[in-house]
């Protein structure tokens, strides 16, 4: 027969798995590590399962049964903490904690307005940020790291669930002093550029999608240089290092070094990607991440691709 656990327990829970780590968790928690531990074994002695995994090197990661809790416990939490306000007859004001997962692309250009707007609406809530790369985004949703993601569609798998919120057409950016950048025509065949060095966004997920795009058009690019930041995937371009295939349009064409590029539609019929939210499948979403996915929707309808700041690059 399983033993009681208490409330605390289970916000300690909470937070542990949030940070993925025994040592950080008890620092936040302001509690020694050993007092955390113990009720964390405690916690799993209540449950009659396990809930972490110890990996070494990596600290610890959500068991199945740990990820089942997590999706119980953080609608469960919220709704007792909206408890006294209910109980005077006041409007409830949203506390707590929401984290978020976010593609890199997406993290400098979408996110600091999201989070700008969420904050005025909610401004009790406290915000955490995980920023990685699409498999990295994908593999934190997994393992109960965040609750919400700002992704792409690309690899996401069965165990998500996304929404979209807008499409992102491949394109080609060059250097602005470019021969097809000054041509007056911001189109381009992948065929045009074929023999040229190609400035690859090496990303998990991101080169496969890189690489079905140029299958697309039949054309086999030359790669040149591989890089797994944005921005100096762009600054490569804008100093005439060759050109490169990306999805998310800035609204300049400004590099981090000074240089510029320029944006060219490509002529053929090419896959896309969809900008997505997604959560864990079967998860429940906590009223913090019901609000954070609607501002979302208005925030993406009001920003259509290529205008998040005004005009195209």
């Amino acid at each position: 027969m399983s033993r009681p656990f208490t409330l605390l327990q289970l916000r300690y829970f909470v937070t542990t798995a949030r940070l993925g780590n025994m040592t950080v968790a008890a620092r936040e928690l302001h509690m020694t590590q050993s007092a955390l531990s113990s009720a964390m074994s405690q916690l799993e002695s209540s449950m009659g399962s396990a809930l972490f995994r110890r990996i070494p090197r990596r600290g610890l990661e959500l068991t199945d049964a740990g990820l089942r809790l997590l999706d119980q416990c953080l609608p469960l939490i919220e709704e007792v903490d909206q408890l006294p306000a209910a109980v005077r007859g006041d409007e409830a004001s949203m506390t707590g904690s929401l984290v978020v997962g976010v593609y890199e692309p997406l993290a400098s250009q979408d996110l600091p307005r999201l989070l700008r707007d969420f904050s005025q609406r909610h401004p009790a809530v406290d915000v955490h940020l995980l920023e990685g790369d699409q498999e990295s985004t994908r593999l934190a949703l997994v393992e109960g790291l965040c609750e919400l993601a700002l992704m792409y569609d690309m690899s996401i798998g069965g165990d998500l669930t996304y929404e979209t919120l807008e499409t992102l057409p491949a394109h080609v950016i060059v250097a602005s002093d470019h021969p097809l950048a000054t041509r007056g025509v911001r189109r381009v065949s992948l065929h045009e550029v074929a023999d040229e060095p190609l400035i690859l966004l090496d990303l998990p997920s991101t080169r496969d999608y890189i690489q079905d795009v140029f299958a697309a058009a039949g054309v086999s690019p030359k790669v040149r240089h591989r890089f797994r930041g944005y921005e100096t995937v762009r600054a490569f371009v804008g100093d005439g290092h060759g050109y490169a295939v990306l999805n998310r349009r800035l609204a300049h064409g400004y590099t981090h070094n000074g240089s510029s590029v320029t944006t060219l539609d490509i002529v053929e019929t090419v896959p896309a990607v969809q900008v997505v939210l997604a959560s864990r499948t079967g998860s429940r979403l906590t009223q913090r991440a019901r609000e954070f996915r609607a501002l979302c929707y208005e925030y993406f309808a009001e920003h259509p691709a290529g205008t998040t700041a005004g005009t195209a690059e």
